[in-house]
């Protein structure tokens, strides 16, 4: 052979052997790559081939699957989609899925290999979808549901003991089985939801920090009774009323001219939320032990998963002492979730130990069978605040609603604690206030339940604003559902 062709030769050998690895890297190590990319058609087909399996609340399924006549052989449905989209998500065969539904994707379509027999491996063949147990109490839903009616606003109740989120609603919502499927009317259907300006997508339980206002005094108060600063909820404090902001000119007043203020103990400031002291008080603790004592119930930490990732709430670190001051009543930049509040009166109502928020009980295969039991875990490496703290102040929240600000939250036969909320916002404060009221309840036989609700537009006057009244009847209704008489 001559030395031309010889070198031709060599090139096309080397060319095949490059074109035999290529192939064999794409078939071996990047296979699956291929196979779980969204935009591979057959990964949308397999989904769908078969009915999912399913999203179940008290063991009811609050989802299902429907037959169609499309290449997609099933696409998703819901039972009270609205009461449930903040728990359950959606999963649309054109618009993806998210929450739940995207999380336990691979669960519910049957891919996920925790699922698949050794007939299953053997035929090559997906196993039968697979369940997902939330942790959700129906009539606890319903009732936060029913009670936010048309306001814009969020709930959540926790059981404090194991952390088991028991409702968690977000208002206005929308029904994830409106835009399940791949036709015309699903597509206008998502239109519609995605052009609303009222945003019933956003899960504002989870998602949307806002300033906590007075409901934020519980974190300081946890603060000064855990430093020392004041040894209990019934020891006057140092409080001037009016209280000028350190460096400035601004007299900071309370919201009832009448109430005791003036060097009042942390109870009697708790049960007329009065300003002047949680402002002074940050200012004496420093913006370091508040926000130390922030962040052991869950404040900037942007990995709170439930397993839905919660939005992060936010304790500032960067202040002076005027901001300080601001920041001790829950207004400058103090953000936090109705879940993160949820969490703070979670570790009150259980003895000073937070418990990670939980959203799913256990998954099943598509027989029954256990693939995964979630334990109660601890937030954090130590507790939130001693258990003399977490008494106290559940003292000092009952006197709240037993004199105070927060009286529409009494439930007969129940002991009940609370605190109200009322934060500000907008240029100059000029947008309606943002009602809240964070809360518990212990029915005497060792089972409580916590309670924080957000109020974001209660479609009222801006002076009918109240934690109480718009907020409290709502915590009221989901505490009631949670501890049944």
């Amino acid at each position: 052979m001559n030395k031309p062709l010889r070198r031709a030769a060599v090139f096309c050998l080397a060319l095949i052997v490059a074109l035999m690895g290529w192939v064999t890297w794409l078939q071996g190590a990047k296979a699956s790559d291929y196979k779980e990319d969204p935009h591979n058609p057959r990964v949308t087909i397999g989904k769908y081939s078969a009915p999912l399996g399913n999203i179940l609340v008290g063991g009811e399924p609050v989802t299902g699957s429907a037959a169609t006549s499309d290449t997609l052989k099933y696409k998703r449905t819901y039972t009270d989609g609205p009461l449930y989209a903040p728990v359950t998500g959606f999963t649309s065969q054109i618009f993806g899925s998210n929450q739940l539904e995207s999380l336990y994707g691979d669960l519910l379509d049957g891919s996920d290999s925790r699922l698949q027999t050794p007939a299953d491996a053997l035929a090559r063949e997906r196993a039968k979808g697979g369940d997902v147990a939330t942790t959700i109490d129906a009539a606890v839903q319903k009732a936060g549901y029913r009670e936010l009616g048309d306001k814009k606003g969020a709930a959540v109740a926790m059981d404090p003991a194991t952390g088991r989120i028991l409702g968690m609603v977000s208002t206005p919502s929308y029904d994830p089985g409106t835009f399940a499927g791949s036709g015309g009317a699903d597509q206008k259907a998502w239109r519609k939801m995605s052009g609303d300006t009222e945003d019933p997508e956003v899960n504002r339980a989870l998602r949307q920090p806002l300033p906590p206002g007075s409901t934020f005094k519980l974190v300081v108060a946890a603060a000064a009774l855990e430093d020392g600063l004041y040894p209990s909820v019934d020891e006057p404090t140092h409080s001037p009323d009016p209280y000028t902001l350190p460096h400035t000119r601004t007299k900071l007043t309370n919201e009832n001219a009448a109430a005791p203020c003036k060097n009042a103990d942390i109870r009697t400031a708790l049960q007329y939320s009065c300003n002047t002291v949680f402002a002074k008080m940050a200012v004496d603790l420093g913006k370091d032990k508040v926000k130390a004592q922030a962040e052991k119930f869950g404040f900037n930490d942007g990995k709170v998963d439930t397993p839905v990732r919660a939005g992060k709430s936010v304790y500032p670190g960067n202040m002076d002492e005027a901001q300080t001051a601001l920041s001790g009543i829950g207004q400058f930049d103090d953000q936090a979730t109705p879940l993160q509040m949820a969490m703070v009166s979670s570790a009150i109502a259980n003895g000073g130990e937070l418990k990670t928020p939980q959203l799913v009980d256990k998954l099943t295969d598509g027989g029954g069978n256990t693939v995964q039991d979630n334990e109660p875990k601890t937030y954090g490496d130590d507790k939130a605040m001693s258990a003399r703290t977490a008494q106290q102040l559940r003292s000092a929240m009952q006197t709240v609603v037993d004199k105070g600000t927060g009286s529409g939250a009494k439930i007969d036969g129940l002991t009940v604690g609370g605190k109200t909320g009322t934060a500000q916002h907008g240029v100059d404060n000029s947008g309606t206030p943002y009602a809240w009221f964070v809360s518990y309840a212990e029915d005497g036989k060792g089972h409580r339940v916590a309670v924080a609700v957000m109020v974001e537009d209660g479609h009222a006057a801006r002076n009918e604003v109240s934690g109480n009244g718009l907020a409290g009847p709502i915590a009221r209704a989901m505490m009631k559902a949670a501890l049944p008489s």
